[in-house]
This record gives structure tokens, sequence and C-alpha cells, in this order.
């Protein structure tokens, strides 16, 4: 991926099109935008919904947020607005907007303020796992984050990786045991230490409510909540399409918070009918 240096830093991205239907130039088919949650590079989108959305004849750009290496870590703290201003600049290097922009958990959030902030660049938006609030649980569950990364205890592996489970996979993943057993291994194989920017990243502000400010954006949105996601319940999913003018919601079931990997064909189906409606 190469380097831009954007809103005074450097993010890591790529944009992919399809060669053979010449989207793979600059300008030639609508751009979409896509923004991962916390934790995650941009190469997550890879798996499943960059090939997906090329195929059906999209330039899709996606890039590693503030806080992942090689982008810019901000081990000294990072903010909402941050995240936002660093896609919106990243959008206007590109010059192919307005664009398609696609926000999972707090990529959601980039989003949802992105639309709120800068219409301008936004064509239509879609927030997997959004939410204008979060409640005793999430707010909880962060604290604890906070105070396992300032203690510098290291989970067992085996232990981290059950949990990883828990708390982003659907229990109808779990019931399956090859994809348990897959999924186990592979949490087991990428946990470990977390490095200052990911901690920088799961330090932002967890206290907030925008679900007055979201009545503001005017472009058009779907929010796409997960059936059994724990992170992000999809009460909270649901309630941002309600306060948003004309948004539409969807439910995606056997999903849990990594729906858009548990449920790929689910998840790229309705980000194709939306985009194209």
């Amino acid at each position: 991926m190469p380097l831009a240096t954007v809103n005074g830093i450097s993010l890591n991205y790529q944009v992919k099109g399809d060669r053979s239907k010449g989207t793979d130039v600059k300008g030639s088919a609508p751009l979409v935008v896509m923004i991962m949650g916390t934790g995650s590079g941009g190469r997550v989108w890879e798996l499943h919904q960059v090939p997906a959305l090329v195929a059906a004849g999209y330039r899709v750009c996606t890039f590693d947020n503030r806080g992942i290496a090689p982008s810019f870590e901000s081990p000294n703290g990072i903010t909402i607005d941050d995240l936002v201003r660093d896609t919106a600049a990243l959008i206007e290097f590109l010059d192919e907007g307005p664009a398609l922009v696609v926000g999972q958990s707090m990529g959601a959030r980039v989003a949802q303020e992105l639309a709120l902030a800068r219409p301008d660049l936004v064509r239509k938006a879609v927030f997997m796992a959004g939410h204008a609030r979060l409640d005793q649980f999430q707010k909880t569950l962060s604290l604890g984050e906070h105070e396992l990364d300032a203690s510098g205890v290291q989970l067992p592996a085996k232990y981290e990786a059950a949990m990883s489970a828990i708390m982003n996979l659907s229990p109808a993943t779990m019931a399956d045991p090859h994809a348990a057993r897959d999924w186990l291994d592979l949490f087991e194989f990428t946990g470990g230490p977390v490095s200052p920017g990911v901690r920088a990243q799961r330090r932002m502000d967890h206290d907030f409510d925008r679900t007055a400010a979201y009545k503001a954006i005017t472009v058009p949105c779907l929010s796409v909540g997960f059936s059994d996601d724990r992170m992000i319940p999809p009460y909270l999913s649901r309630e941002v399409a309600d306060i948003i003018p004309g948004a539409r919601y969807q439910e995606v079931p056997d999903a849990g918070h990594f729906g858009y990997l548990e449920q790929p064909e689910a998840v790229n189906k309705i980000l194709l009918e939306f985009f194209v409606a």
C-alpha cells in the first residue's frame, strides 16, 4: 500500500479496481471508502468485501486508521475528530469524491460523523454496528480494557482467544465445531501484546451521546446491525437509523460483531443493493 500525507500524518491506503473492466483507472467508477474498526487494519476488508465490490464494478479504497502501523500510530492519543479529519482528507487527496462510505464499529462512528460534518464528500453511507452512544456494558468493558492495557498483564493465549470469540462471534458460528476451531486458532495466533497505537484507539472517549446531533445528517444512510452482536447490540444500530431522517435499517441474522466476516454474502448483498438503490 502507498502512504499518503493527509491531515498532517501518514496514512497507509490502497485503491483497487477491475483492470478488465477499466475500473482500475482514477474516476472510472464510483469510489467506495471503507473504514475499519478498533484495532484492525484495512486489509481485513480484502477477505470478502473488496472482491465483491470490485467485481460489481466499483473502485474500493481501504486504509489503516491512525493508530494502525504503518499509518501514524498517534500513541499519545486519538479522538474521533482526528479520524474523521483523516478520512475526509484522504477522500480529498484521492480526488474521486463524493464517495460511498462504509464503516464498521469505530469506523461506523467515523462514517456517521463524516456524513454529518462533510456531506459534500459522502454520496451514501453504510454503518455496520453503528451507534450514537454506548450503554453501560460497553462503557464498563472499555474501562476494563484501559485498566488491562495499563497493567501490562498478558492474558494466556487460549483464554484471550476464547474471550475474543465470545465477544465478536455469533453462537451460531461457535456451534459449528470446524468453524469454532478455525476461529479460535486464528484468535490465538493473532493475539499478543497490544501496540501503542491500538491502545490509543482503545482510550478514545466512550462517554458520548450523538442522538440529537445525528438528526441533522442529510445524506442517504443505511445502518446494519448484527443479530448476535455483544459489542454493539443491534438495538443501538437500529437507533441510529431511527434518528437519521430517511435512514434504513437492516439486520443480519446469525452474526456477531464480526458479521461482515461471518456472513459475508449477506453483508455484500446488502451493500450492493443499497448502493444501486
